[in-house]
């Protein structure tokens, strides 16, 4: 059996000069979306995770809690190019991913590439188009291409969904499959901003937003990934993480009284995932290393959305997020 690999150290590593400038600008990118999206601190820095995790991020929560302008505010941070297509039942497949039109002047067809040709894509309200919209999406998002015709294009790095649910209206929506939520790298729960916080956005809404820029780039992002893949995983925190995602596929024997509460676990994607983020989130807070913390700190969100609570778990008035943060408490008592 080989030996634990601690990092993946590239070729073409940044300088150490080059490390901390990147850092810096991650810090300053992250300052300066606070200053815009207020009260929102928790999203910024899973959004922040997430690309630097190579990863697609759902959004949950109720109309008007900025969900477009921070993808919009990120976006223009990052010097990217971003798209929106707002799902609807009547959306089809090459609306999001491109067709082949015809030319008469030519005498043929010509590609136009879809809306997912970018570098953000916000598909808002993702679960109100149909399955066979959601399986076109599901390509691009795990193979970073789409096939138009008999033509594969690929769409370049960094890309990034950012979709967007609402909890509260289940009419005419299509549940996402699991295939595709366990696509997602984490999913967050975006809540109401508190008085002071819902002040302050009267008060820029009367004045005026504040600008924000920075010095942050496509290229930043990209080499910061590379640094990220460098960051150590001592191998008891990658046995700490197996422990947690193998605990929700086994609730029973850590809370016996929820034996029957869940029908199936996280899978070996999640393990990836919470892996892949804590690397992220170590990096960002100026460590080389992944510590107990930032796996204690994902885990809901990189680990919640794929677990399937039963019928049974349901009239008991379980949910997701409740096994997993049990499961932790459950291995990590001190937490």
């Amino acid at each position: 059996m080989r030996g634990w690999p601690y990092s993946n150290t590239g070729m073409n590593a940044p300088s150490a000069d080059r490390k901390s400038e990147i850092k810096e600008k991650l810090a300053q990118a992250r300052n300066a979306m606070i200053e815009v999206i207020v009260g929102q601190e928790h999203l910024v820095e899973r959004i922040l995770v997430a690309t630097l995790a190579k990863g697609h991020i759902l959004l949950e929560g109720v109309p008007g809690l900025a969900k477009t302008k921070t993808v919009k505010t990120f976006a223009r941070i990052c010097q990217g190019e971003w798209q929106r297509v707002q799902f609807t039942p009547d959306l089809m497949p090459s609306d999001v991913t491109g067709t082949r039109i015809w030319v008469p002047d030519k005498g043929d067809f010509k590609t136009e590439l879809g809306p997912v040709h970018t570098n953000f894509l916000l598909a808002d309200e993702i679960n109100r188009a149909s399955p066979k919209v959601q399986s076109a999406l599901l390509q691009a998002m795990e193979e970073r291409q789409v096939t138009i015709g008999k033509k594969t294009y690929t769409i370049e790095e960094p890309f990034m969904v950012l979709a967007t649910q609402n909890p509260i209206e289940s009419e005419g929506t299509y549940a996402l499959p699991a295939a595709q939520l366990d696509r997602f790298i984490m999913k967050v729960g975006i809540s109401y901003p508190s008085k002071t916080q819902e002040v302050e956005v009267l008060r820029r809404h009367i004045v005026g937003d504040v600008g924000a820029t920075t010095s942050l780039t496509l290229q930043d992002i990209l080499q910061a990934r590379e640094l990220v893949e460098a960051v150590h995983v001592p191998k008891e925190i990658a046995g700490l993480i197996v422990d947690l995602v193998q605990g929700t596929r086994n609730v029973g024997t850590l809370v016996p009284e929820w034996s029957e509460a869940v029908t199936y676990g996280a899978g070996v994607r999640g393990s990836l995932a919470l892996m892949a983020t804590a690397r992220a989130r170590a990096f960002i807070k100026g460590r080389g290393e992944v510590a107990v913390g930032d796996v204690v700190d994902l885990a809901e969100d990189a680990l919640a959305h794929r677990l399937c609570i039963s019928y049974k778990g349901s009239l008991d008035g379980v949910t997701s997020k409740m096994v997993v943060e049990r499961v932790v408490r459950a291995l990590l008592p001190s937490t």
